[in-house]
């Protein structure tokens, strides 16, 4: 284990008695502190919490780990203690079930305050200077997902606001490990324009969208729609929208009335990451819908498409008459915050995100603004997607997705000096004995996360090892790649067993993925890029582990799957062969990046290809769908196509041809959302993490 172990002073893992096994239960442990001149909190919990001190934020986490190990916070709490009692209230979600967001483990908080050597609050099932536990009755269990990758979707009843006490039990939980990395930037972000207002009209008509509210199938944990308490996506769906006014108006937190049935909708001015606040004073009682995205949509009767990522992004309280400070408990991605008050009137005020992203980097100015745009919003993407680990997207799953990890990493490095969530992400897929669901040898495609399906991406666990040689030449952490070398070799032993008596792949199991494009569809039998990945695999580990037989294996495969899948006119390389009559025989189909591949590994060079450089070069990049040149090559996607060809443009010194190119991919992303996505399209999130990269290009560029 590389994390140091972690001993609590007093503090024992508790949850309410026989439920730590059940879904979606909520918990506020609740505690008083004096005024002390010194003191830390230190806390963790499967899955979450988010802790107040006095009414005031002060914390959420933990950061996440690996299957049976535990990072623990220490929050300095000094100078945040004033005189007379203090109270600490901390919010714990068990949410025990399959998803890429949160271990479906058995549920528990673990925290204490000491001071000095004293120990002055703790959880315990029993004894003094305990914190009280009561169930967070308001919030509503018996919900569908939010998505299929994260929890449950948060609904609010303030009607059952009883906080009943709850008899806690110690439990046997497992490791509990240090933290290692930076905490998040919990800053506060208000609303910056209220784009339009107009009536909520309520409707009879049946919801349409049930495709994992209702269809999650054996293998992900949900509740059934028979044991609903509440389905704000389906009563949200039968809300219709009559705009009244779209003239944009200037947001400064003021109150702002709200009639009975009507709406306002928010801009935030940029895509941002974190909780959603505001502050709602009713006179009768009052719905509250919190409705977002990262994109508005042309239709202003349906501005804000609360589905469009296979999501249920509603948050709804139900409020009796009364004044409350709301805080969505998770983080959510959206730039559009449409707010409606259905079946009463309200007023609505400091609408705001309350930020859950990585802290503030140094600022660069560039001359051009267009580049300038491009910047600020890979920045704001790498912020928002480099909290506790490295992830896909900060919406739809939060996710630790290895391949995404290679790009993201780089940005790291270059903007902090340091590869702190790197070491955590790398050490994450080390720590468990095994993997659950996977074969022997496999490593997870994202982890943390659960797989009762057993799916996986055999591709990305091979840039896994890519990422390892990475990571040692920016830290020289020697100790972690050697930790790292039974798992390495496990992996690939599991691959030895797809190598075909010429060596390459062949039938590669579960999601071989190359990128989000056609190439997806001619992944078998014989994947090329696949094979030009697994040839750099094992460089790598001979580089890593000085196995100079596997640089000799890795080269060989280079030099077969080279010969093999050059197309009859010898330009372009077919991404696949296929098995007929026993034989193998290529397919014939050429995708723009498997080019990349080929070049990017080395089985393809300028000077042993000069006629297939000048034609990516020349034809290729953002302006092809515009010239209709090579329509037999179908084109890449953002991910991970473009990255690819904008990183060979760096290896061969096109600086200016770069910069160009960066501005035809990019520049419509950062004008609309200040965020850059995961495809060149509003199909998929507006926020990945890889996307990032650009930062390292324009950096080394300019």
């Amino acid at each position: 284990m590389l994390s140091q172990a972690y001993t609590f002073r007093a503090a024992k893992p508790v949850w309410a008695k026989g439920r730590n096994r059940e879904m979606n239960v909520n918990l506020l442990f609740t505690g008083t502190l004096p005024e002390l001149s010194q003191a830390t909190l230190a806390i963790t919990a499967a899955c979450s919490y988010v802790a107040y001190l006095n009414g005031a934020f002060l914390c959420a986490g933990p950061a996440r780990t690996a299957h049976g190990f535990f990072r623990v916070d220490e929050i300095a709490l000094d100078g945040k203690l004033t005189a007379g009692d203090n109270l600490l209230e901390i919010k714990s979600l068990g949410a025990y079930l399959d998803s890429y967001q949160y271990l479906r483990q058995p549920s528990f908080l673990c925290a204490e305050v000491t001071s000095g050597e004293d120990t002055v609050l703790r959880t315990d099932a029993m004894g003094e200077n305990i914190f009280q536990c009561t169930l967070l009755s308001e919030r509503v269990q018996k919900v569908q997902r939010f998505s299929i990758q994260r929890t449950l979707a948060e609904v609010y009843d303030y009607t059952r606001n009883d906080h009943p006490d709850v008899l806690l039990e110690v439990l046997d939980t497992g490791k509990f490990i240090t933290r290692n990395i930076p905490y998040p930037d919990f800053s506060v972000h208000p609303a910056q324009a209220v784009l339009a207002q107009g009536q909520v009209i309520h409707t009879d008509k049946a919801p349409t969208y049930v495709d994992f509210v209702a269809n999650l199938g054996p293998d992900w944990k949900a509740f059934d729609p028979s044991e609903f308490e509440a389905c704000s996506v389906w009563d949200a769906q039968k809300l219709e929208f009559r705009p009244a006014g779209l003239e944009r108006k200037d947001y400064d937190g003021s109150p702002l009335a709200f009639e009975k049935d009507s709406y306002a909708l928010f801009d935030l001015g940029r895509e941002k990451t974190g909780m959603i606040g505001l502050t709602v004073t009713c006179q009768e009682p009052t719905t509250i819908y919190a409705l977002f995205d990262e994109i508005l949509q042309e239709d202003p009767m349906n501005p804000v498409n609360y589905v469009r990522m296979a999501t249920t992004a509603v948050v709804r309280w139900h409020l009796p008459a009364g004044t409350y400070r709301l805080l969505s408990y998770e983080p959510y991605s959206f730039r559009y915050l449409q707010l409606c008050a259905v079946d009463g009137g309200c007023t609505i005020e400091n609408v705001h995100i309350r930020n859950y992203c990585f802290g503030p980097v140094a600022h660069r100015t560039f001359a051009d603004p267009e580049l300038q745009k491009i910047y600020d919003a890979a920045i704001e993407t790498f912020r928002q997607n480099v909290v506790d680990i490295y992830m896909d997207c900060p919406s739809r799953e939060r996710a630790g997705w290895l391949c995404d990890s290679f790009f993201t990493s780089r940005v790291e490095r270059v903007l902090t000096g340091k590869s702190e969530v790197e070491r955590n992400f790398l050490e994450n897929f080390l720590l468990p004995e095994r993997f659950p669901n996977l074969p022997s040898g496999m490593l997870p495609m994202c982890y943390p996360a659960d797989f009762k399906d057993g799916n996986f991406i055999p591709n990305w666990a091979m840039w896994y090892v890519l990422e390892l040689e990475e990571y040692l030449a920016r830290t020289g952490d020697r100790a972690l790649i050697d930790a790292a070398k039974d798992r390495v070799y496990a992996l690939l032993q599991y691959f030895r067993g797809f190598e075909n008596a010429y060596g390459l792949l062949e039938n590669l199991q579960r999601w071989v993925f190359v990128e989000w494009s056609k190439a997806n569809e001619l992944v078998q039998d014989v994947n090329f890029p696949s094979n030009f990945l697994y040839a750099a695999m094992k460089k790598a580990m001979g580089r890593l582990y000085q196995d100079d037989a596997l640089l000799q294996e890795g080269e060989a495969l280079l030099k077969t799957a080279r010969e093999w899948s050059l197309s009859g006119e010898g330009v372009f390389f077919c991404d696949n062969a296929l098995r007929q009559d026993g034989k193998l025989v290529l397919s014939g189909e050429c995708t723009e990046v498997c080019q990349y591949y080929a070049f990017y590994f080395g089985a393809a060079t300028k000077e042993a290809n000069p006629e297939l450089f000048r034609i990516l070069t020349e034809d290729f990049g953002p302006k092809r769908k515009e010239t209709k040149l090579w329509p037999e090559i179908y084109f890449a996607n953002a991910f991970i196509g473009n990255y690819l060809r904008l990183d060979l443009l760096q290896r061969w010194g096109m600086r200016e041809k770069l910069i160009e190119e960066i501005k035809g991919y990019f520049t419509f992303m950062a004008e609309r959302t200040g965020t850059l996505w995961e495809h060149d399209n509003i199909s998929a999130s507006c926020n990945h993490g890889f996307a990032s990269h650009i930062i390292c290009w324009l950096l080394e560029a300019l």
